[in-house]
């Protein structure tokens, strides 16, 4: 009988760590928007900093969005157009997704032209640069792709993408994403009327 329970017990555990899976976080200037065709869904207030995939690999869609201040009231939001990087999640390690961020906006704005990022495993001294693939080159190597795959006959309707939750499950935005937002949404006059309120 004891025999029996501990086989089971083992097999139990065996079973939940097999189907855990590993985190990937992401730098605050970096927006993931897409692994494969499931849609990241996420909120103005509330950003997704972490992902949970099971190991394999994947093709996941970023953008880099990054916040410099130019003089005391002025800043330069610089972004990057959307793009693809492949990655390789192995089972019982968590991740981190690293970049060399610029001094100043000049430099972002030649980084968000094509952004280099790399993938640092937990504990590893040494990050995995990333393959990046653009929109542009995707959508150049899609049509091909499909010309050679498709078989002949009736075009299939295609398959709906479909949402993934944030891993993070973020209820209520904090106050300071709340004030990033609205100070993004806001013109220079409102942002100076605001800076001389809370300086007074």
């Amino acid at each position: 009988m004891r025999k029996s329970v501990l086989m089971g017990s083992v097999a139990t555990l065996l079973f939940s760590v097999s189907s855990m899976a590993e985190n990937i976080h992401f730098p605050e200037e970096f927006v993931p928007l897409q692994v494969g065709e499931r849609i990241i869904e996420s909120s103005l207030f509330s950003r997704v900093e972490d992902l949970e995939l099971a190991p394999g690999s994947y093709r996941l869609k970023l953008k880099y969005t990054d916040l410099y201040d130019e003089d005391y009231d002025m800043h330069e939001v610089v972004e990057s157009e959307p793009f693809w990087v492949d990655i390789t999640i192995e089972a019982g390690t968590d991740y981190t997704l690293v970049f060399n961020r610029a001094e100043n906006a000049v430099a972002a704005k030649v980084f968000a032209q094509s952004p280099m990022v790399s993938l640092k495993a937990k504990g590893s001294a040494l990050a995995a640069p990333l393959s990046v693939v653009s929109n542009n080159q995707l959508a150049s190597e899609a049509p091909v792709r499909t010309m050679r795959e498709a078989p002949a006959g009736p075009e299939k309707p295609s398959r709906p993408i479909k949402p993934i939750a944030p891993i993070t499950g973020k209820g209520m935005p904090s106050a300071a994403q709340m004030l990033d937002f609205w100070w993004q949404q806001a013109t220079v006059a409102e942002r100076k009327a605001f800076l001389e309120k809370v300086t007074n």
